[in-house]
């Protein structure tokens, strides 16, 4: 029995690695079956197929459900497909007005540019990881290029003109009319469902009226960022048709005898003074609104250094490298918003309507402030300097003083425009600063 037993446990220890052997040999002998099949030679059309099937054309072509855009929401096929189309086409229209009519092209390239990007298919350049999501959430989501685009523009700033006649101050609040008018207007529109808009969203359109690129942005980040790219080309896009929107408000306000009318020289301003307004105004805005005290705050760092003439060099990066670098972020991260699902929407009309209609009236209160001002005033004011009560620094000082020229070709409006020009800036962000405190 002993013998019988040791012959068994032979021979199985013996036919075991056998079976093993064959067994992984029926295994290794499959999966290279398999493998076979998997890399099985392809012909030209399965190889010219396989690639036409990663590209944008097909995914514009044969848009398909589920798919989704930079920041995981659902898009549609026809914000897929035929949308895009139409955003290009946008685009293109706003490359033209950047190159070849000179239309704010420091802004409107850039934007233009991250728009064309974004509408690209499969890249995915919106998302988290993606050139233009990165951009956006390193210093749009957070507000914080637009603050240092202000931080540059303060360093460029003269109050010269304001403090030299500070009465033109009022013609900049004048103008803010257009934003807390058109605030009312959408809000009532709102209410009649002839547009669908939250107090929010109605609040970061009206600031469109101020004619203030940054500060736009600023409220939009803030208050309503689905809305961000919308409101940012239309802001910018009033900026850049200053010349165009503004004359005909101008001359259709004015008689040719006001619109003739010769400022006196104003007083020659201190340096002190000068020096001394920006802290001012920081402190004003630190007790009575701190809402304001982000964008007022970079303004007045960005003044106060250049007037202190002890900073040179960083002033001087604050006018030209720091906002120069800013500006190309700033126009790629809005124009990453500008994606067919978010723009070609029935309330990105409305926001082009209502935002120009606030310039309108923006300009328009201001022509009829100054007016008003040049009837109780000792020294004669020329109403046209009210309409550079708006933001647009300094291409609304500019334009008042050529339409003055062509009837009085004397007449040098151009630093009296200056002084409610700047008072605009500070005015369009006080009323951001009111806005947020209201609704943020």
């Amino acid at each position: 029995m002993k013998k019988i037993l040791i012959s068994l446990l032979f021979v199985f220890t013996f036919l075991t690695p056998i079976s093993t052997f064959a067994s992984e040999h029926e295994t290794v002998k499959h999966v290279q079956s398999e493998t076979q099949d998997a890399y099985k030679p392809k012909s030209v059309t399965d190889l010219f197929a396989g690639f036409f099937d990663t590209t944008g054309l097909k995914a514009i072509l044969f848009p398909k459900d589920g798919v989704k855009n930079g920041r995981g929401e659902e898009m549609t096929k026809f914000a897929q497909s035929g949308g895009r189309v139409i955003m290009f086409l946008i685009i293109f229209l706003l490359f033209y007005l950047a190159v070849v009519k000179g239309f704010e092209p420091l802004l409107l390239l850039p934007i233009a540019f991250g728009g064309l990007l974004a509408n690209i298919p499969v890249a995915n350049m919106t998302g988290p990881h993606g050139m233009l999501g990165i951009i956006y959430d390193m210093g749009i989501a957070n507000e914080f290029f637009p603050l240092l685009i202000f931080m540059g523009v303060g360093a460029m700033t003269d109050f010269g003109p304001l403090l030299a006649n500070p009465k033109t101050a009022i013609l900049g609040g004048a103008a803010q009319f257009g934003i807390f008018g058109s605030l009312v207007g959408a809000a009532a529109l709102s209410q009649y469902d002839i547009v669908e808009y939250s107090l929010k969203q109605c609040s970061a359109i009206s600031i469109i009226g101020g004619a203030d690129g940054p500060t736009s942005i600023f409220i939009a980040s803030a208050l309503a960022p689905e809305m961000l790219g919308a409101i940012a080309v239309a802001a910018y896009s009033y900026m850049a048709l200053v010349p165009v929107i503004q004359p005909p408000i101008m001359k259709a306000l004015t008689t040719d005898e006001e619109r003739k009318i010769k400022m006196v020289t104003g007083r020659q301003v201190s340096k002190t003074e000068k020096l001394l307004f920006p802290i001012v105004v920081i402190m004003m805005i630190a007790l009575v609104l701190p809402d304001a005290a982000p964008l007022m705050g970079a303004f007045t760092l960005g003044n106060f250094a250049k007037e202190s003439g002890v900073v040179d060099r960083l002033s001087n990066e604050m006018q030209n490298s720091l906002i120069n670098i800013v500006t190309i972020f700033l126009g790629l991260g809005v124009g990453g918003t500008l994606q067919a699902d978010k723009f070609l929407v029935a309330e990105t009309l409305g926001i082009m309507i209502i935002g120009l209609l606030a310039f309108a009236a923006g300009t328009a209160a201001g022509v009829l402030m100054a007016k008003l001002m040049n009837k109780f005033s000792k020294e004669p004011i020329n109403p046209l300097i009210g309409a550079a009560g708006v933001s647009a620094v300094p291409m609304a000082a500019r334009v008042v003083s050529k339409v003055g020229q062509e009837y009085n070709k004397s007449n040098i409006l151009l630093m009296h425009a200056m002084g409610p020009n700047v008072a605009g800036v500070i005015g369009s962000a006080v009323a951001a600063g009111v806005l947020l405190s209201i609704f943020k």
